[in-house]
């Protein structure tokens, strides 16, 4: 017998313990860039809120764009 197909048998799970972190990454990244896009992207239009100090706990917003 040769040694040469178990170092080919061993390359293979080698192999695939890189890919699969790498992926990972690959998918972290798309994903990080698709929440920064949506944020940028989003253009919220105003709510309705306190225009003045309410009761009972109510709160108005620290500075209104609208």
């Amino acid at each position: 017998m040769t040694i040469a197909p178990a170092r080919k048998q061993h390359r293979i799970p080698t192999l695939i313990w890189l890919i699969i972190p790498a992926a990972a990454a690959v998918l972290f990244v798309i994903a990080n860039a698709h929440l920064i896009y949506v944020a940028i992207q989003s253009q919220p239009e105003c709510v309705a809120h306190l225009k003045e100090t309410g009761s009972a706990g109510q709160f108005m917003a620290a500075k209104p764009a609208c």
